[in-house]
């Protein structure tokens, strides 16, 4: 599971499976060949193409096998991709220039939105600004149609009316266009239609509905949701057919997977005109790492963390299951699609650390990114995390990513002194101070997202991944009480790693909204195996047979008169009304199991029917690595001076590739590998599981 310093030779005919998720500093590969090793890569993102820092990691990759790169793209059967693009254009605001189609009358629903004010604003703050649609009133149009909540048409669509507009909009300079009717979950025509004309119009114009970004009720954020995919839309496209392209010209002949935010794979070609499903795109692929580590060790309640370089991202794993949520906000923005339930907060290995208006220490949420990146780069001048884990010590600056970049130390001094001048403190106290202020925040996140769900912190197993995540994992777990960290040997490449688990499979959903004691059971039944028949055709057109898809059920369900609803198992075939009650005791359960209480006395009514379709992933397991005795030294590399509660200490530093299963060592401690560094702290020991993993425990 190591990345190895030597090239390796290998058969013009083997096959192999390819991970790579592009993050917002590094590119990251991960190669499975065929005897099952696994390889790590790592190339500097491109921001202005990140199809170059893509390529320049599988040219890594090549090289290292001893091949042209058509030579390696021609070994590779799949490539599983996973990006950040979709979530950084929106929320840097660098989205297309977009208009929107809706039911005249009904154009303000997007800047009236719920009628409450945002998450975490006080109820008495009238000081708050207005929102601000992705797009204005001025290119919102009313278009004469209507369709009732029975799917009945009332008026036509004036379709007339939608050419003139899409043809003025065109002239505006207009690159993409959402398409919003009321009622289209019910009946989808008059969407289809209009989109129809909206491409015959202006067939440069990037065109999406909300039938086909998410056919459920609730306007706003099925509206909301369709004008954020037309607003990434033509960024993400544009992107996904210059990758395509590259990769078809360098040789590649397999199957491209695209990561989506429900922590499912899909081909490339149904994600081109569903692009908000890409959101989170990358970071959606580690929980399921995280699970898959667990159940090597038997450990099913995790904490799966990923600090890259911008960001902390943050997933709590109950009882071994991807938690999923369809009330999502980034930033400003409703986002109801399923996606993978995952809370992110501003701090990476490139937050930049400040001073704010009340003369305290801030670290983040602004990075410095992979241009300019951290001051000891040599060409960022702004202090970063990255940079205090250098002065620290915890980082080598001679072996960063296995001595490819060498980073420089008096730069990191000369933009700590930024914040340390200040505080007056020296740029190793001030290193420090930054250090143990990205972990508290840290630690607090993860302490939130854990309390909201009821449970305590210390009842699970930490799972650090990340390039900064192995160097923060053990303070943040020592904050927190919590007594073991694991440390996977592919931390910094996490969420390609968990792409590996993965599998091809699409989320279906449609609006059902009926008390289950009067509920047309019928329909039900109906709409379940229209979703169904629609899976099996969507995996028909890329070859997959009916045999090997697996279709699971649910429903969102809740008591008359709440707000919120629990998603609740419903059984395959025809349903009765017998399994309709039991699937109603079951949600009872479920609620008791969410909320400490069930009301099985209440009436209850259904809201959505769901569908999840999977084919099965291609197999996947990880060698084991040769076992040695408990005795760690002679894996020991050097010893180095870090700084460990305001004092300097003699650590001893361990080399990666050399230790094997079964070596233990106390902290204070270091593990250098070529992709990341493992900081064992006082109080911890660590030990090399079968696996390559470092398990701290605490002492």
């Amino acid at each position: 599971m190591t990345a190895k310093k030597a090239t390796k030779r290998v058969s013009k005919h083997a096959t192999k499976r390819v991970c790579i998720d592009v993050g917002g500093t590094f590119t990251d590969c991960l190669v499975l060949d065929e005897s099952g090793e696994l390889t790590k890569f790592k190339a500097a993102t491109t921001p202005k193409d990140p199809s170059t820092g893509f390529i320049n990691s599988i040219e890594k990759a090549a090289r290292h096998y001893q091949l042209s790169l058509r030579g390696f793209l021609s070994t590779v059967d799949i490539l599983i991709h996973g990006t950040t693009l979709a979530t950084n254009t929106l929320i840097t605001g660098t989205g297309a220039k977009t208009a929107m189609l809706t039911t005249k009358d009904f154009r303000d629903i997007l800047e009236i939105r719920r009628g409450i004010k945002p998450i975490g604003i006080s109820l008495y703050n009238i000081f708050i600004p207005p929102n601000r649609p992705l797009v204005p009133r001025s290119r919102r149009i009313g278009i004469q149609e209507r369709t009732l909540y029975t799917g009945e048409v009332v008026t036509p669509l004036n379709e007339q009316q939608v050419a003139e507009s899409v043809r003025t909009l065109s002239r505006d300079g207009v690159e993409s266009l959402a398409i919003c009717f009321l009622h289209s979950y019910k009946n989808p025509s008059h969407e289809r239609r209009a989109a129809e004309i909206a491409r015959e119009v202006a067939p440069d114009m990037y065109v999406t509905t909300s039938c086909e970004s998410l056919s459920m009720w609730r306007e706003f954020e099925r509206f909301n949701t369709t004008v954020v995919g037309a607003y990434v839309g033509p960024v993400v496209t544009n992107y996904l057919n210059t990758l395509t392209a590259r990769l078809k010209d360098g040789g590649f002949k397999g199957s491209l997977l695209m990561m989506l935010a429900n922590g499912l794979v899909q081909p490339v070609d149904q994600c081109i005109n569903r692009a908000v499903y890409l959101l989170d795109s990358g970071p959606a692929a580690a929980p399921a790492g995280a699970i898959y580590l667990g159940k090597l060790s038997g450990q099913n309640n995790l904490i799966s963390v990923d600090m890259g370089g911008t960001s902390f991202d943050v997933c709590q794993i109950k009882a071994g299951q991807v938690p999923t949520t369809t009330e999502r906000w980034e930033g400003d923005q409703r986002i109801a699609i399923k996606m993978v339930d995952l809370e992110t907060l501003g701090a990476g290995g490139g937050s930049i650390a400040g001073i704010d208006a009340l003369g305290l220490l801030k670290v983040g949420p602004q990075s410095a990114g992979a241009d300019p990146g951290p001051a000891c780069y040599g060409t960022g001048t702004l202090p970063t995390v990255t940079d205090a884990d250098v002065l620290l010590g915890y980082i080598p600056h001679d072996y960063f990513l296995g001595g490819e970049i060498k980073l420089d130390l008096e730069l990191a001094k000369k933009a700590m002194r930024v914040v340390g001048d200040p505080l007056k403190l020296d740029p190793i106290a001030a290193a420090e101070a930054v250090f143990k202020s990205v972990n508290a925040a840290m630690a607090d996140k993860i302490t939130e997202v854990s309390t909201k769900r009821g449970h305590d912190v210390r009842d699970f197993v930490l799972v650090a991944g990340g390039g900064g995540g192995p160097s923060h994992a053990g303070f943040i777990a020592d904050l927190l009480g919590m007594p073991t960290v694991v440390v996977p040997s592919v931390a910094a490449l996490f969420s390609a790693f968990g792409m590996f688990a993965m599998d091809p499979g699409e989320d279906y959903a449609r609006s059902f909204v009926a008390r289950v004691a009067t509920l047309d059971i019928g329909a039900m039944n109906k709409l379940y195996e229209e979703m169904e028949k629609e899976a099996r055709a969507s995996f028909k057109a890329i070859g997959v047979p009916d045999r090997d898809i697996t279709l699971s059920r649910t429903a969102d369900m809740r008591y008359v008169g709440q707000f919120h609803e629990v998603e609740t198992s419903v059984p395959s075939g025809k349903l009765t009304r017998k399994q309709l009650d039991e699937t109603v005791a079951k949600f009872s359960r479920e609620h008791e199991t969410l909320y400490t209480f069930g009301m099985p006395w209440q009436p209850v009514e259904i809201l959505s029917l769901r569908l999840k379709a999977t084919a099965a992933k291609a197999p996947f397991a990880l060698r084991k690595i040769e076992k040695g005795g408990r005795n760690a030294s002679a894996a020991l590399k050097r010893r180095r001076k870090c700084r460990f509660d305001g004092k300097d200490v003699e650590t001893a530093v361990y080399d990666g590739d050399r230790l094997k299963a079964g070596n233990m060592f106390a902290g204070p401690a270091i593990v250098e590998e070529t992709t990341m560094t493992v900081v064992v702290p006082r109080g911890y020991r660590c030990k090399v599981d079968d696996f390559k993993n470092y398990v701290l425990t605490r002492q």
